[in-house]
């Protein structure tokens, strides 16, 4: 009873204090303040750590949806970069949608393992200097130490160093994209420095903007649906046998056409 009359009377002076601010000077508009993510902190395995932190629903989602959250619990001397929900967000408008189908589990869980390096790489490990590292998706990545903040593949590494029970957690601001998926660089590349490197190449602006990958980036199986005209395909005609040809290129070297002697038994 005695706590109820002091919080009732405390409540009531500071009514009162308030009532007597408004009245000496106008209200300001109060500006809207964006939500400031804290340092992420080590709590367990890395996805204890992942969930404990609350900027990562993304890509623990993600991770369950392809089956990759017991490897990241269970598993000793990882190595997780992992990209906050603002970088997920930061995708182009819909990929992550695409990303998240089950139809596309195979690629999320290419692009997910491309984060993830099968021992410790902490930031001492790349201070001053650059190096390739290579992930569980099978391609590299590349740590770059040699700045004010370390990088990897161009992304931002903000947050390093976090001490997970089973591995290292590293806060990145962007999602990595394995270049050996086809499709998924040229839906992502929305940056500036693409735009222009695709511009002053004329030779392959055309098939850029197109979103056409490289052929040598596809993966075996689109790679046999190949065909001569298409636009991966560079494909040369046959050179006329004219003497004007043979005095650029020299006699043809091939013998079709041409008529053997027969053979005996």
């Amino acid at each position: 009873m005695i706590m109820t009359r002091l919080f009732t009377a405390a409540a009531a002076v500071a009514l009162m204090s308030g009532a007597a601010l408004a009245q000496s000077a106008p209200a300001a508009p109060v500006a809207a303040i964006a939500p400031v993510a804290g340092p992420v902190v080590a709590n367990g395995d890395l996805i204890q750590t992942a969930k404990a932190s609350g900027q990562f629903t993304t890509l623990l989602k993600a991770l369950d949806a392809t089956n990759l959250t017991s490897v990241l619990k269970t598993n000793p001397n990882l190595t997780l970069f992992a990209p906050t929900d603002a970088a997920f967000a930061a995708l182009p408008a819909g990929e992550l949608d695409r990303l998240m189908k089950p139809e596309n589990a195979a690629t999320l869980q290419k692009v997910l393992t491309y984060h993830l390096i099968n021992t410790k790489v902490d930031s001492s490990q790349i201070a001053g200097g650059k190096v390739e590292v290579k992930t569980v998706e099978g391609l590299s990545v590349a740590l770059d130490g040699s700045g004010d903040t370390p990088m990897v593949d161009g992304a931002k590494i903000v947050q390093a160093d976090v001490m997970a029970t089973n591995g290292i957690l590293h806060v990145v601001d962007k999602v990595l994209l394995p270049s050996d998926v086809p499709g998924l660089q040229a839906s992502a590349a929305t940056d500036a420095t693409v735009a222009v490197n695709v511009a002053a190449d004329a030779s392959t602006s055309a098939t850029e903007t197109a979103g056409v990958i490289p052929m040598s980036s596809q993966s075996p199986e689109a790679q046999a649906t190949l065909k001569a005209g298409d636009l991966n395909v560079v494909s040369n005609p046959p050179v006329a046998d004219t003497p004007e040809n043979r005095a650029k290129f020299g006699k043809p070297i091939s013998n079709a056409g041409k008529s053997t002697p027969p053979k005996g038994n």
